[in-house]
């Protein structure tokens, strides 16, 4: 097993990314519409390839993007010994699988360590592993592990909630399938009242 961080290894796969130009990723748009049968040149598919390349490169963003970098100097020394949660960050991604979207929300809670982060930080941490192509088990855990890396916290929880439209779509077609998953770290993982206390608070719809 590699005891390379999670956090780490998405750094560097971002840092040697290949970046096609928009013109060729574009053009590999046009070629996919004529192989689906449609005609690339009618008024309202024109500019449909250059859209799309713009978009996919917009969606996937994230592999430019590092969670150390996002926070910055939003770090704080604050001796605080309790839980602190943000629910409800809104996430939307790609399934890796079929390039097709899933989105949902994700609950990320932390007992610091002596430091804290700026709270807006951790919505730009999720859209850091979200906007690439995913399998959301991976994306949950690359959350809490840039998490742990980044503040050495007491302990990290993690609990994403998404709709898949691979599965909405096409193939098994069940339109409200939820898929939940969660990753913890610290005293999340080691101490069980303190990870009940964490997944009623992520799972508590009326608070």
């Amino acid at each position: 097993m590699s005891s390379t961080p999670v956090a780490d290894r998405s750094a560097k796969k971002s840092a040697t990314a290949v970046h096609v130009p928009d013109e060729e990723l574009a053009a590999l748009v046009k070629r996919q519409l004529e192989l689906i049968g449609e005609n690339p040149g009618r008024e309202g598919l024109v500019k449909t390839p250059a859209r799309v390349a713009a978009s996919l490169k917009w969606l996937t963003r994230g592999y430019d993007l590092d969670a150390s970098d996002v926070v910055g100097d939003a770090i704080f020394e604050e001796q605080h010994d309790n839980m602190i949660m943000v629910r409800d960050i809104e996430l939307y991604s790609m399934c890796e699988h079929h390039m097709l979207p899933f989105f949902g929300k994700a609950h990320v809670a932390y007992i610091p360590n002596g430091r804290i982060i700026g709270l807006s930080k951790l919505p730009r941490v999720v859209d850091v592993f979200a906007r690439r192509l995913q399998v959301q088990e991976r994306m949950t855990e690359q959350i809490a592990q840039a998490l742990t890396d980044i503040l050495q916290p007491r302990g990290v929880g993690v609990v994403i909630e998404a709709y898949h439209l691979c599965m909405m779509m096409r193939g098994v077609q069940k339109q409200n399938s939820k898929t939940i998953t969660s990753a913890v770290r610290g005293v999340f993982r080691d101490d069980y009242k303190t990870r009940d206390e964490f997944l009623r608070l992520a799972h508590n719809n009326g608070g």
